[in-house]
């Protein structure tokens, strides 16, 4: 027979009260624990009481799992905060698909309560292998088997007892390992808005925020540990750069895919073409099909500027990444391709030599610099600076698997990259082409600004409906899912090799 506990994390405020009365209101749940800090005082009832700052922790992690061992119930409702209240058969439901699947996890969509009373629908993403990533959203209420957590509280003692920060990260990757996590889409309960000055329970960090790089550390080191058990850690890579066959014309190209940006593209090329080398370079510019002034902006700087190669590709199904494939394909291009988005700019007038010496020094595949956030005007807005200092050469590359990007701008070594091409998306391409290089070559990173990126109202990313950034979002964890079968095959290979 089923049996729920319940955790709850206990901020103290209403509206509490109401997932608690849902809770006592099922019959399935027979015991409730509050995770509560100690400077404030619990709810009257018949809870246990654990003290910590968040569910989030290791400690608050340990201390519910060892007080669940305890109830002997067959599943753990773990609640991430207080304000979440169940639908009819909310509770049900997810028990119910537990059953029906022996999930490790079960988490499910959920109503966000709106100011005039009424509740919108909050989609999730389904999770699966490359859902690694420490900010997934699981929502505020999961529910987990106990056959799953089986010894866990035991063996996080035991292998992670010096983390602080990442405790339900460790629990969840842990958990994955054991069993499917399951998503059920359709609505289980409905969220309340956050009280004033309460971030509802969860602790969200800014991944490029180096305020946080204690909490990166951390996450980092379980993450690996995770890419370790499942067989897709892999030593740091030596592939050697893939020969060249064929001259270039010049020893870089700077490219630019741009589709309707006359606001913007004329600043782009200049700085571009600003650029002071010792070696010969060209700007090459993927005109994908504008329809504002672009193309006669372009096509005015060629009749003056030889070394602006502007190229209109014939076929009109081309996002970025294939417009990228365009120019690193075409005989224009150089030994190296360095990229400018069509409304960013170049810190000086020394990025590309910087560039191409770190080629020529280190012999890597490719080089990822670093930029800072600025406003249309080139005012500098937060959070400034992102180095992604998270990096290193050890450990890097496996890294790349839980972090959402790698930085920019991003540089490549023409022949090897012509051997991976990027995907025909204008959303996380160059994370597509950033993993398959990270798992077989080495990367150089140069870690003050070289680069101007404008936030503006034309962004790709600008402030997307949730619909789309599910789709952003779910389409970087198809990536790393595909990238971690990649991995455990090259693994596979070398160990039947050995």
């Amino acid at each position: 027979m089923t049996s729920v506990a319940a955790v709850v994390a206990w901020t103290g405020n209403p509206p509490g009260d109401g997932v608690l009365k849902s809770l006592q209101n099922c019959d399935a749940v027979s015991e409730t624990a509050l995770v509560v800090p100690t400077d404030q005082a619990a709810p009257f009832g018949q809870h246990a009481i654990l003290h910590s700052t968040c569910l989030w922790s290791t400690s608050a992690v340990v201390d519910a799992l060892q007080w669940f061992e305890g109830t002997g119930a067959t599943h753990l409702l773990w609640i991430l905060s207080p304000s979440p209240n169940f639908t009819e058969i909310g509770l049900k439901r997810l028990v119910d698909c537990a059953q029906d699947t022996s999930a490790s996890i079960v988490y499910s969509d959920y109503f966000d309560l709106q100011s005039d009373g009424s509740a919108r629908l909050h989609p999730l993403v389904d999770y699966q292998p490359g859902s690694l990533r420490d900010d997934f959203d699981f929502g505020q209420v999961v529910l987990l088997s106990s056959k799953s957590l089986d010894g866990l509280a035991s063996r996080i003692t035991e292998e992670s007892a010096d983390l602080v920060l990442g405790g339900w990260y460790d629990l969840r990757l842990r958990l994955s390992e054991r069993g499917p996590v399951v998503h059920v889409a359709d609505p289980t309960y409905t969220l309340s808005p956050p009280q004033e000055g309460q971030d509802g329970g969860e602790a969200h960090f800014d991944y490029v925020d180096p305020r946080n790089r204690d909490y990166q550390i951390e996450m980092e080191r379980i993450a690996t540990a995770h890419l370790k058990r499942i067989g897709a850690f892999l030593d740091p890579p030596v592939a050697p750069l893939v020969e060249e066959t064929v001259p270039f014309p010049v020893e870089a190209s700077i490219v630019i895919p741009v589709k309707n940006r006359d606001r913007t593209v004329a600043d782009a090329v200049g700085s571009a073409l600003s650029q002071q080398a010792s070696f010969d370079f060209n700007v090459i510019v993927v005109d994908n099909h504008s329809s504002d002034g672009t193309t006669k902006i372009l096509a005015d700087i060629a009749q003056h500027e030889p070394r602006l190669v502007h190229r209109k590709p014939a076929r009109t199904d081309l996002e970025i990444g294939g417009c990228w494939n365009k120019a690193i394909h075409s005989k224009q291009c150089g030994r190296y391709a360095v990229q400018l988005d069509s409304d960013d700019l170049f810190s000086s007038d020394d990025v590309l030599s910087r560039i191409v010496a770190e080629f020529q020094c280190t012999g890597c595949a490719m080089v990822i610099g670093s930029y800072s956030i600025v406003n249309f005007d080139l005012q500098p807005i937060p959070p400034g600076l992102v180095d992604h200092r998270e990096w290193s050469d050890d450990n890097g590359h496996n890294n790349a698997l839980r972090i959402a990007g790698l930085g920019a701008p991003r540089a490549f070594h023409v022949p090897t990259l012509r051997t991976i091409d990027f995907p025909n998306i204008s959303f996380g391409e160059d994370y597509a082409v950033g993993l398959q290089m990270t798992r077989r070559y080495r990367i150089g990173r140069i870690y003050d600004s070289l680069y101007w990126c404008r936030r503006w109202e034309d962004n790709t990313d600008h402030a997307p409906s949730l619909e789309t950034s599910n789709r952003f979002v779910a389409y970087k964890d198809r990536l790393r899912t595909i990238e971690i079968a990649a991995r455990q095959r090259l693994q596979q290979e070398r160990s039947r090799k050995a």
